[in-house]
C-alpha cells in the first residue's frame, strides 16, 4: 500500500443527504463554507425572481458540516421534527 493509498482511504468525502439522495460536496472546506453562505445570503434576497427562501436551510445545511454550532442546531432540529412526526403519527 502506496502512501497515496493510504490518504485516499482516510479522506472522508463529503455529502449531503437529502430526501434519500447523495449529493456531493467539493473537497475543499473554503468552497464548502463559501457555497454555504453565498445560498444563505441568496436565500435572504428570496422575494426576487430566480432567488428562494429555499436556499437558507440548504445553505445551513452545508455549513452545518463545517462548523460544530450549526450542526448541533440541524441535530436538534432533526429531533424535534421526528418526535413531531411520532406524535402526530401516535394521534
Amino acid at each position: 500500500m502506496t502512501d497515496r493509498d493510504d490518504t485516499a482511504s482516510t479522506h472522508h468525502h463529503h455529502a449531503i443527504h437529502i430526501f434519500g439522495r447523495r449529493f456531493q460536496m467539493p473537497r475543499s472546506r473554503v468552497l464548502r463554507v463559501l457555497i454555504g453562505v453565498l445560498l444563505i445570503i441568496l436565500g435572504i434576497l428570496g422575494f426576487l425572481p430566480v432567488l428562494g427562501f429555499w436556499m437558507i436551510p440548504l445553505g445551513l445545511l452545508v455549513l452545518s458540516y463545517e462548523f460544530h454550532l450549526v450542526r448541533r442546531l440541524r441535530r436538534r432540529t432533526l429531533v424535534w421534527w421526528e418526535r413531531r412526526q411520532r406524535a402526530k403519527a401516535g394521534k
